[in-house]
């Protein structure tokens, strides 16, 4: 066994007996078990917000979107609908027409967007599940479904034939309008349903049946905005986005579930790595109570340093020693502060203890790679605190 490692290994388990040595190494100790203790735990706790965040998008995004790549719609011909159809990684499609719509109710106006879907829609999204009062659309039918905020907007309730919701879209064109009526197509709906994801796409969309909304914007029956896709389980993305490129000659643009909430997940990743940094200084200012500690041991250590010295051993192995002896102390730190924070997280994925909302606990997520962050993290920075404080025995033995 190495020496050095040796001597501080009893260095590390032996009690100095001078007790303002052992409460100092005992601070040092406390302080790098609570930093990495409360890395760990704010890095699961902010990949649990993570992960309740996406969880409503994941539920209403495709695994892949199929848009054109100039203008607003494009055409789908029966040939490219029986390839996708027949496509063995490709679980489910659906059509899909979007456009902007201003909706009106009892003189109430809010603009939106308008969401044609076909009959495979709700088999692509969960979003018949989030239709909490009244029921999803019927097929051929000028039916709303409202998102929660809109139907506040618009004071608009399910089935409430005292009015009809009307829609207005503007009419493609050049040339001043004198008539205001000549510059938008309308049409009359009834709300047969109110859904609620999240506050983003609750006022965003007002879905409808697609051949209506193709009526409605005087398309034809193979105009689309988007094809919306699923794939299987086992297949891979870009397989499959390589094989739509092919059956569309380039001529669309596909995102995946990443790229559609590109602007989400860049601010989730700049947050997680304020939070990091953040938790990182805080483990710095801990360390330095270690530097403070190896400090205080290579001076109470001096006449058994230089003993050592005496009987063979070289400066640069006594200056290891030191090393050793605050390595040690960060990675027994860092590993007790990691199994308490497990058993915390673990304790709030179970016994949900912390709550936000009587029914809604705290969401936190375990992940392994949160677990090896942290423990590189105390790791480095505490070798690279021992490094420093064992700097002081050249000093010491002069």
């Amino acid at each position: 066994m190495n020496v050095s490692f040796y001597i501080a290994r009893r260095y590390f388990f032996s009690k100095s007996s001078n007790t303002a040595i052992n409460i100092i190494t005992w601070i040092a100790s406390v302080g790098v078990i609570a930093g990495a203790l409360s890395l760990f735990v704010v890095l699961s706790a902010f990949a649990g917000l993570k992960e309740f965040s996406l969880s409503f998008t994941n539920k209403f995004d495709p695994d892949l979107k199929v848009l054109p790549e100039t203008g607003k719609f494009f055409k789908v011909d029966s040939l490219q609908k029986a390839q996708l159809q027949n496509h063995a990684d490709i679980a489910m499609y659906s059509e899909v027409v979007e456009e902007r719509v201003l909706l009106s109710f009892k003189s109430k106006n809010t603009p939106a967007f308008i969401k044609g879907v076909d009959t495979s829609y709700p088999a692509i999204s969960e979003i018949k599940n989030a239709v909490f009062l009244g029921q999803w659309l019927e097929e051929d039918r000028y039916q709303v479904v409202l998102g929660n905020d809109l139907s506040r907007k618009l004071s608009a309730g399910v089935r409430d034939y005292s009015d009809l919701l009307n829609l207005y879209v503007p009419k493609p064109g050049k040339g001043q309008v004198l008539n205001v009526r000549d510059a938008f197509r309308t049409a009359n709906a009834t709300v047969v349903g109110i859904y609620s994801i999240n506050e983003e796409l609750d006022k965003k969309y007002a879905f409808t049946d697609i051949s209506f909304a193709r009526s409605l914007l005087q398309l034809s029956e193979n105009e689309v905005s988007a094809l919306e896709v699923n794939v299987s389980p086992s297949a891979d993305l870009n397989s499959v986005r390589k094989d739509l490129n092919a059956l569309f000659n380039s001529t669309i643009i596909i995102k995946d579930r990443i790229q559609l909430n590109d602007s989400l997940y860049k601010m989730l990743n700049t947050e997680n790595l304020a939070v990091y940094l953040i938790f990182t200084l805080v483990i710095i200012i801990a360390l330095f109570n270690v530097i403070g500690s190896i400090i205080m041991a290579v001076l109470e250590k001096r006449q058994n340093s230089k003993t050592l010295l005496n009987l063979g051993l070289t400066k640069a192995e006594i200056q290891r020693i030191f090393f050793f002896q605050g390595g040690l102390m960060s990675i027994a730190g860092g590993l007790v502060g990691l199994v308490l924070g497990v058993l915390l997280v673990l304790s709030q994925l179970y016994f949900e203890w912390i709550m936000i909302t009587p029914s809604l606990a705290y969401p936190v997520k375990l992940e392994f790679i949160n677990i090896l962050i942290v423990f590189v993290t105390i790791t480095g920075l505490g070798f690279l605190a021992s490094y420093i404080s064992s700097q002081a025995v050249k000093r010491s033995l002069r």
